[in-house]
C-alpha cells in the first residue's frame, strides 16, 4: 500500500456486493488510508451486503435515492458531519435499465421505463454534482469519478438504452467538470471499463460472450474490478491534480483495436 488517501474522506455510491467495482474500490480506499461513506439505495441495500463492507471499512452506511434531491442532500449534509470536514472523491457507481431488467428491444422500448433508467443512471450524476458544487462540500484538488461504458461511443446492440444513458452521463462529466474545476479547483472524470461481471453488467444479454471476445480482442486482456477499483483510486489521488473532463478507457487497449489475431482465428478457421 502506498497511503495514497492517507487522510482523505469520500463518498461511494454503488456498493452492492463483493462483485462490484465499488465495493472494490472502498476495499482499496480503506486500504490507502481513507475514511467514506457508503451508499446505496435502499432496495439495492436490501438486495446487497454492503453492511459487511461497512464493518470492514469502519465506514457508516447511509442510504439514498440518487433520483431525490432531498435524500442526496441530507447524504451530503451527514457526511460531511460524520467524516469532520469537507469531501476529497466522489464515485458513482450507478446504473439501472428497466427496459434490459424487462427483457424490452431498444426498438420497441417502454419509454417510463427508458425515463426511470436515465433518471438512476444518469441524472443522478448532475444532481450529486449539484448539490456537491452549491454546498461547498469538496475540498480543492478534489475528485469525483463516474463508471462508464464504450457503449456511449460504438454499438453494442444489446446493452440497450444504457448506452444512452452512458453517453449522456459523460457529457455531464465534460460539463459540470468545467465548472467544477473552474470555480472549485474539482476535478471530474469517467472510467470507461472493461466488461466486468458484476450483478448489473450480468443482466446483460450475451454477457458471458462478449467478456471473451473482449478479451480477445485486447492487447492486455479485460481490465477485472480490482485493476479498476486500482485505477480509481489513482484519480482520487494527487497524483492526478490536473486530469479533468476526460473520458479514460480502462479496457486493456480494446478502445483502440480493429481486430486482433485471435478473433481473426476464429474466422479464419470457420472459414476453412
Amino acid at each position: 500500500m502506498y497511503n495514497l488517501l492517507k487522510g482523505k474522506k469520500g463518498i461511494i455510491f454503488g456498493a452492492l456486493d463483493s462483485n462490484s467495482i465499488a465495493w472494490k474500490v472502498a476495499e482499496r480506499a480503506h486500504e490507502e488510508g481513507a475514511t467514506f461513506v457508503l451508499t446505496n439505495a435502499p432496495i439495492a441495500m436490501r438486495m446487497g451486503t454492503i453492511n459487511e463492507l461497512a464493518e470492514k471499512t469502519g465506514s457508516q452506511v447511509i442510504p439514498a435515492d440518487a433520483t431525490s434531491m432531498e435524500d442526496l442532500s441530507n447524504l451530503i449534509d451527514q457526511s460531511t458531519e460524520i467524516l469532520g470536514g469537507k469531501i476529497d472523491f466522489v464515485l458513482h457507481s450507478i446504473g439501472m435499465s428497466l427496459n434490459v431488467r424487462k427483457g424490452k428491444h431498444y426498438t420497441d422500448s417502454n419509454y417510463d421505463f427508458t425515463h426511470k433508467g436515465f433518471d438512476i443512471s444518469a441524472l443522478s450524476f448532475h444532481r450529486v454534482m449539484n448539490l456537491l458544487y452549491n454546498k461547498k462540500a469538496m475540498n480543492e484538488w478534489g475528485s469525483i469519478v463516474a463508471l462508464t461504458y464504450m457503449a456511449a461511443q460504438r454499438v453494442f446492440p444489446d446493452y440497450n438504452d444504457m448506452a444512452d444513458n452512458k453517453a449522456y452521463l459523460e457529457s455531464i462529466a465534460r460539463s459540470f467538470g468545467y465548472f467544477f474545476g473552474r470555480d472549485h479547483k474539482v476535478r471530474v472524470n469517467t472510467i470507461s471499463q472493461s466488461p466486468t461481471p458484476t450483478t448489473a453488467g450480468s443482466g446483460v444479454k450475451g454477457f458471458d460472450g462478449f467478456i471473451n471476445y473482449a478479451e480477445k480482442m485486447s492487447a492486455l486482456g479485460n481490465a477485472t474490478a480490482a485493476e479498476c477499483a486500482d485505477y480509481t483510486i489513482s484519480l482520487f489521488s494527487d497524483l492526478t491534480k490536473k486530469v479533468t473532463l476526460q473520458n479514460l478507457f480502462h479496457d486493456g487497449g480494446f478502445s483502440n483495436m480493429g481486430v486482433s489475431d485471435g478473433v481473426m482465428e476464429k474466422f479464419v478457421n470457420e472459414d476453412a
